[in-house]
């Protein structure tokens, strides 16, 4: 498993953007498939990856972590979004295009987790 994105501008990867916010930001997984037309994009341009972490961060959205994966699904990302609905939003957007296939899951930091069931 990669390391988390930094909050460091300079150590930020190409495509994935720092958004900067004073209010606490929820944590999602999205595990995604591509259609057949989104496999076809990727193979021609396999930057376009990236250009979606842009448009994500525009929609604030911010990708925490990304990987491409074998098994059930091509990628699993680890993003963060102000609430339910910025990220309802960016889901949608993504999935009107007809390259992927989404399902997004809101996730508890293990210690929020232990709080909350105290």
């Amino acid at each position: 498993m990669g390391p988390p994105v930094s909050e460091d501008r300079d150590s930020v990867p190409p495509g994935i953007e720092s958004i900067s916010t004073e209010e606490p930001m929820a944590t999602y997984i999205l595990l995604s498939n591509t259609t057949d037309e989104g496999a076809r994009t990727i193979k021609k341009n396999p930057g376009r990856i990236r250009e979606v972490n842009t448009e994500l961060a525009k929609l604030g959205v911010k990708v925490v972590a990304q990987y491409a994966t074998l098994g059930p699904y091509d990628f699993v990302n680890v993003v963060e979004a102000s609430d339910n609905a910025a990220i309802l939003r960016a889901s949608a957007e993504l999935s009107s295009r007809g390259s992927v296939k989404i399902i997004t899951m809101p996730a508890l930091d293990i210690d929020e987790f232990v709080r909350a069931i105290k």
